[in-house]
């Protein structure tokens, strides 16, 4: 094991004198179609929360420690596989995120095997190295109905001047039943109560300047706009619901959850250094138990609304700008609308190769219930080789 170590650790010094760099990884090996690539990110965050009904609380944290390595030997393949240290929870020490073989030989179409993004939500889709504000808003964030990486079949692929793309997915997904968050998850770092079962969706993104990457903030100034339509629907296989019994909810603040179906609409828009986002998610869930109510839910069912802006201004161009968003999401066990505010500043050094971000964020009736209002502080530095 050791003398297997240590050609290992000869082999990356070695390649690595040699290196060539590229947007994303740098290639240690490269002999024809055969390459081997590193890379990975680094966000260190500091935290602040206050809120109205409590004791204000920091840290700092690794929010993100991801390195991957991909490589392939034959023409047209590759595989991928990242793991994320900062993401640490109770007996999963790391969790697994891209972990993939993909073939690309058919014209305008790669297929993907293993535990990728699913295809919904524009702003789950961009990279968190690649956004304005620190954290995603309701719309992006897998713990309010947005699909995380999962394990299946993942398909994307475009027209020929880009000018339409679209992905399709069929997947294993599980989903924490905890009441309080509508939370996917991937079968890969699964707890022992996590509801399983299987998913298929897809989306179609339209633009009509040429292609808009997922990506946030504007560094080039030329004009793109995008729009874009996503739909899923996900069902237990009822293979592990621990909290319900003869039909009815064991618990008062966790709920097996039956089925779920989410729509998306979302677009952007880029120009001479402003950038907006907005999306709109709408998503219908049912738990096992048809009486249950608690946390999002209300006899038995819930449909919860997201939608998110965000706008952002190179006050100097491709160094420092300034972000706002507005966010906002209701549930039908809600006695108000949960919303946020945010204001923000990035200053990029290398593009989002290397940036700092600060972002304040104002939330208004936390988790539905009226007057439970908290302000929040992000400061985070972040580095991607």
């Amino acid at each position: 094991m050791r003398s297997l170590a240590s050609r290992i650790t000869l082999f990356l010094a070695g390649g690595t004198l040699a290196a060539t760099t590229h947007a994303a990884g740098i290639t240690v090996y490269k002999d024809g179609d055969k390459y081997v690539k590193m890379g990975g990110r680094i966000q260190l965050q500091y935290h602040q929360a206050d809120p109205d009904s409590g004791s204000s609380t920091d840290e700092v944290f690794f929010r993100r420690l991801r390195p991957y390595v991909e490589g392939s030997l034959h023409k047209d393949w590759k595989g991928k596989f990242q793991f994320d240290f900062g993401k640490a929870e109770d007996a999963n020490e790391v969790a697994v995120k891209d972990a993939y073989m993909q073939y690309k030989g058919f014209d305008n179409m790669k297929v993907t095997l293993g535990n990728a993004n699913f295809p919904f939500s524009r702003e789950f889709l961009t990279s968190s190295k690649k956004q304005q504000l620190v954290e995603r808003t309701f719309v992006g964030d897998h713990n309010y109905g947005t699909p995380d990486r999962n394990v299946g079949l993942h398909l994307t692929g475009h027209n020929g001047d880009k000018t339409l793309t679209w992905g399709a997915s069929f997947a294993a997904a599980d989903i924490d039943p905890d009441a309080s968050k509508l939370d996917f998850d991937t079968p890969v770092n699964k707890n022992d109560d996590f509801n399983q079962g299987w998913m298929v969706g897809g989306r179609v993104d339209f633009h009509p300047f040429g292609l808009l990457k997922f990506s946030q903030s504007d560094f080039k100034g030329d004009t793109k706009a995008t729009i874009g339509v996503a739909a899923f629907g996900w069902r237990n296989d009822d293979d592990n619901n621990t909290y319900t019994s003869g039909g009815v909810s064991t618990s008062s603040s966790k709920a097996d959850v039956d089925s779920v179906t989410g729509f998306e609409v979302s677009g952007a828009f880029r120009a001479r250094g402003f950038s907006i986002d907005a999306e709109y998610n709408r998503f219908s869930a049912d738990t096992v138990d048809p009486g249950f109510t608690g946390g999002m839910y209300r006899n038995g069912s819930t449909t919860l609304k997201n939608w998110s802006i965000e706008a952002g201004y190179m006050l100097v161009p491709s160094k420092l700008e300034l972000v706002a968003g507005h966010q906002s999401q209701d549930a039908d066990n809600y006695a108000d609308t949960w919303t946020r505010t945010s204001l923000g500043a990035n200053w990029f050094i290398h593009k989002h190769d290397v940036k700092v971000q600060l972002s304040y964020r104002m939330g208004e009736n936390l988790k539905g219930v009226t007057g439970s209002d908290e302000d929040e502080i992000f400061l985070q530095g972040q580095y991607v080789f």
